[in-house]
Formats: C-alpha cells, sequence, structure tokens
C-alpha cells in the first residue's frame, strides 16, 4: 500500500468516526430531551391528579366532566380501561360535582365510534342524555381538549383518565390555558390489579407526551373544528342517530 493509499484510507476512518460522533451526539440530545420533557409533564401534574374520592374535588368549579376517549370492543362494548374511566365520570356525577360531562373520542369512520358507545353506557347508568355531549371528533388526547375549548366553551374541566396518561392532558390543558384537575380512574374490575400491554402503553405515553409539547406550544387546529357548541344547552345537539333524534 503507498502513501496516497494510506492516506486516502485515514482520511476516510477519519471521516466515519466523525460522522459516528455527530450521530452519538444527536442521540443524546434527543435522548435527553425525551427525559427533560417526561420529567416535566410528570412533575408538573403531580398537584393536580385526584383520586376520584377525594374531597378537594368539591372546592373545583368545573364547566364539565371530560371523559377521554379509549378502546371499544368488536362487541361494541366499552374496552375495561374506557369502562373504568366512564363509572370514576358516572361517581363524579353522582356526587353532584359537575353537571355536564362530555365524552370525546374517536368517531372518523360509520364502523368505529367511540363517542356513542361512551353516551349510551352513561345513560343506561342514569345519566339524562341532554347532559352528556358528544365530541364525535376527539382523535387525539390534544384534539379533545383543544375542541372542548373552543367548541364546547369549557374553561374548567375535570379530565377523566387512567393516572399514567393524565399528565399528558393536564401538560396540553395549561398550554391552552384550560383550568384543569385530573381525576384517575381506578380499575373497578374485582380481582383485577393491572391492564395488560401496560409497559407499551408506557411506553407511547413517554413518546407522546414530546409530541404533544410541541402541539401544545404551537397550538395548531385541529383536522375539525365546527360551529360553537354551548353547554347551558341540551347535549342532545350532539346526537347523530335517528333514533337519537326522536327522542
Amino acid at each position: 500500500m503507498n502513501k496516497n493509499e494510506i492516506c486516502v484510507q485515514n482520511e476516510t476512518k477519519t471521516k466515519k468516526r466523525k460522522w459516528i460522533f455527530i450521530l452519538l451526539i444527536i442521540l443524546l440530545a434527543l435522548f435527553l430531551t425525551w427525559i427533560g420533557i417526561n420529567a416535566y409533564a410528570l412533575l408538573t401534574a403531580e398537584d393536580d391528579i385526584y383520586d376520584p374520592e377525594d374531597t378537594r374535588l368539591s372546592s373545583f368549579p368545573a364547566d364539565a366532566i371530560l371523559v377521554l376517549g379509549a378502546g371499544v370492543r368488536t362487541d361494541g362494548k366499552p374496552s375495561m380501561m374506557l369502562e373504568d374511566r366512564l363509572l370514576t365520570a358516572l361517581s363524579l356525577y353522582e356526587d353532584g360535582l359537575c353537571g355536564t360531562v362530555i365524552v370525546s373520542g374517536d368517531h372518523g369512520t360509520e364502523g368505529y365510534d367511540e363517542v356513542n358507545v361512551m353516551k349510551d353506557y352513561l345513560v343506561a347508568r342514569g345519566i339524562p342524555s341532554e347532559r352528556i355531549f358528544m365530541d364525535h371528533a376527539g382523535f387525539s388526547t390534544y384534539d379533545s381538549l383543544y375542541r372542548a375549548t373552543e367548541i364546547f366553551g369549557a374553561n374548567r374541566l375535570m379530565i377523566v383518565t387512567q393516572e399514567y396518561h393524565a399528565p399528558r392532558a393536564l401538560m396540553i390543558a395549561r398550554h391552552l390555558d384550560i383550568e384543569s384537575v385530573a381525576v384517575a380512574a381506578p380499575i373497578f374490575t374485582e380481582g383485577v390489579t393491572g391492564y395488560s400491554r401496560m409497559p407499551y402503553y408506557q411506553l407511547r405515553e413517554s413518546l407522546a407526551r414530546c409530541k404533544d409539547l410541541l402541539f401544545a406550544l404551537f397550538r395548531p387546529e385541529p383536522a375539525y373544528l365546527g360551529d360553537p357548541i354551548s353547554l347551558a344547552g341540551s347535549g342532545d345537539v350532539t346526537n347523530d342517530r335517528e333514533e337519537q333524534a326522536a327522542l
């Protein structure tokens, strides 16, 4: 190998080391950003996450109880996680903490409908239909909170979700200037102590906090907005099925 070949080889190795170093710096920066955003979300939310039976909730004058959507089973019933949120909202309503409920979830196609499942569940357990407003375009936590204030005019919310999800919801609400507390839904199923796939949910949540902090800072409009709906009126204005319209 001649001198020129050796020089070329050394130069190539130097460039490779340089790019590896730059890549490691980028990965380290991303990792530290991920850690920082998650620490920020968790630390700033810890004082605003309540148990459903916490007596301090009675001093929070909410405009509405916002139930964030979750999965619906193939038989049309709420998943266990969603059912726990609904039962928590029901208990808040029955305790007289707030008389208005917004159920917000994914109803992007005719074949998948979280919000009617949520409303039907609550109506069947005694909440009057006119006190339940459906947000059919709550495709994400960010969309649900943005629409809660922009469409429904809610400036103070009791956000019902699971504890692992609550910090992100509160972070978004804070940056959207919505005064809010989160009510952590317990598991109501007897003998069950946790949800399946929770490690996956927690990992996904840690990444979603990074994405939604950017959304909350720049405040892009959701995919769908629409005309304002007053919470002082009847929730039946959000009904979309023939049998509901006949009520």
